[in-house]
């Protein structure tokens, strides 16, 4: 889609298709006008010192991704479509001639366009009071597949410490793929959820505060992804990560004070890059605790615990809490026949065989793909886990152990 506006040269003042007015930069106006009339000259005729020539055209833009003033990502539109939409204009775009259009929205609201955000109410003071405060999301077009929530803020009460379960706050999405509730702290992660057939499949997202006081805030930008766009996740992948190398983390991780949630079972998938077959994953660096909680699923963290391992044959020491690795062996270990495959890592540490020492974990199962699962409960054998932090890097054809 386009959007067209007629420019006056002389005065410095646009219209769009629909009449509306606004000011435009008049240096730029001004240089376009002396530029058009240097360039033309022998075909205009010799005006008197004091007169002007009353010059309009028309310039077309297209309402394409643009970076707003204040960091949020809009849309390039003309003032009247933005403020007629809802949006709010947040800086200039189309060299001028456009405004960056940010929608950002809050409770109670439903939203068809691409690029909203959901925020709290009050946003950007925090919210400390109870109840549910939900956003509908309507299809922008038939050809939409799946929503992408990114959680740009996403701080609000965690889960008890006995079984960690989301019972205070919650965030919940309906009308999609199962999505498991989640809570805690979760800035910077993202889900993907299944958009469904036609329009008339709205997805809902709701926050719910109870219990008491908290201050909790939230910013969810919200992007509606066509079924033909390479950046499409694939299917059954809750989350979805491009790249060469990259971070993977349990909802509400956090070295200090976060906790693995329960009831928690999704996948997670990593987009193979071309000339690469492998992917390794390496504990993240943990510079708070004397020794590494980046990998804590099962047993007493507060001691060590060595990691446990199972699989689809023989005896399973994962059985209610554990991270699926296809096919995984430690980095330098010679690549397990199928039926032997070690896949499910649980414990303190992360290792593909039964140690206290953490290790690179390699596997080569292709498409790239890891899955989570967590029980609800907890106690008492295990004790404040708090879940996973893994760095992955994808390793090309060419490595002598692929």
């Amino acid at each position: 889609m386009c959007q067209s506006v007629d420019v006056n040269f002389s005065t410095g003042i646009t219209k769009n298709k629909n009449f509306s007015i606004f000011p435009l930069n008049r240096s730029f106006i001004r240089k376009s006008y002396q530029d058009l009339r240097k360039s033309e000259s022998r075909f205009w005729p010799v005006q008197k010192e004091g007169r002007f020539l009353s010059l309009f055209t028309v310039v077309t833009f297209p309402n394409g991704g643009c970076a707003g003033a204040s960091g949020d990502n809009g849309t390039c539109m003309a003032a009247r479509e933005c403020s007629s939409r809802g949006g709010s204009a947040n800086g200039y775009c189309a060299n001028g001639f456009g405004l960056c259009c940010v929608f950002m929205t809050s409770c109670g609201s439903t939203s068809s366009e691409n690029g909203t955000y959901f925020v709290n109410s009050g946003y950007p003071s925090p919210y400390d009071g109870t109840g549910s405060c939900e956003l509908t999301i309507n299809k922008s077009h038939s050809t939409v597949c799946q929503i992408r929530l990114d959680f740009d803020r996403f701080v609000i009460a965690g889960p008890e410490k006995t079984n960690n379960v989301c019972n205070r706050d919650q965030f919940i999405v309906s009308g999609g793929n199962p999505v498991p509730a989640i809570c805690g702290m979760n800035q910077g992660s993202h889900m993907y959820i299944d958009a469904g057939i036609g329009t008339t499949n709205p997805v809902k997202l709701t926050f719910v505060a109870g219990g008491t006081s908290f201050e909790r805030i939230w910013k969810v930008k919200v992007t509606q992804i066509p079924c033909d766009t390479i950046y499409k996740a694939d299917e059954g992948c809750l989350q979805y990560y491009t790249g060469v190398s990259g971070q993977l983390r349990s909802f509400n991780y956090d070295p200090t004070s976060g906790l693995q949630l329960s009831n928690q079972d999704y996948g997670i998938c990593i987009r193979m890059e071309r000339n690469f077959c492998g992917i390794q994953y390496t504990a993240c660096p943990d510079t708070v605790n004397n020794r590494s909680r980046s990998f804590t699923l099962s047993g007493n963290s507060n001691g060590p615990v060595n990691s446990m391992i199972g699989s689809g044959v023989g005896p399973n020491n994962c059985a209610n809490d554990w991270l699926l690795i296809p096919c995984a062996a430690n980095v330098g270990r010679i690549q397990p026949a199928q039926a032997l495959c070690t896949d499910r890592i649980c414990g303190g540490t992360f290792s593909a065989d039964l140690s206290m020492q953490s290790s690179s974990v390699l596997s080569t199962v292709k498409p790239f793909r890891l899955w989570f699962h967590t029980d609800n409960i907890e106690a008492p054998v295990d004790v404040d886990n708090r879940g996973f932090c893994l760095n992955y890097v994808q390793q090309p054809c060419t490595n002598n152990v692929i």
